[in-house]
């Protein structure tokens, strides 16, 4: 894969953990398996959006789904990797502190906010 290719791949992926609700939904994924209904109930979400959210992350290869009975139990496909890039991100957010929260392009405040 050429250095344009890859960093495609790699901004589509960072795009696919670019949500709260898929961060949290991988987060819980980290304890073990989880059921759809499991995981409406800890994140306190409608039975769509955490369907739709699992969609992608199984559409991005992060997630996997077995059937177990009438129901699909999900699971990360590469744990140990994801728990790698979730304690690097750790590492990031301390070190540049709130300066990802007051980017003006992708920061959840503003200026004003500060």
């Amino acid at each position: 894969m050429d250095e344009a290719a890859a960093m495609a791949a790699a901004a589509c992926m960072f795009r696919s953990l670019g949500d709260p609700t898929r961060l949290a939904i991988l987060r819980h994924l980290a304890l073990g398996e989880h059921r759809v209904v499991d995981l409406t109930a800890h994140l306190g979400l409608a039975q769509s959006t955490v369907s739709a959210h699992l969609a992608c992350l199984r559409d991005c290869g992060l997630v996997a789904s077995r059937p177990a009975g009438r129901a699909s139990v999900y699971s990360l496909t590469y744990a140990e990797a994801l728990m790698d890039l979730f304690a690097a991100s750790e590492r990031i957010l301390q070190l540049t502190g709130e300066a990802v929260t007051l980017c003006p392009n992708f920061g959840t405040k503003t200026l004003q906010d500060a």
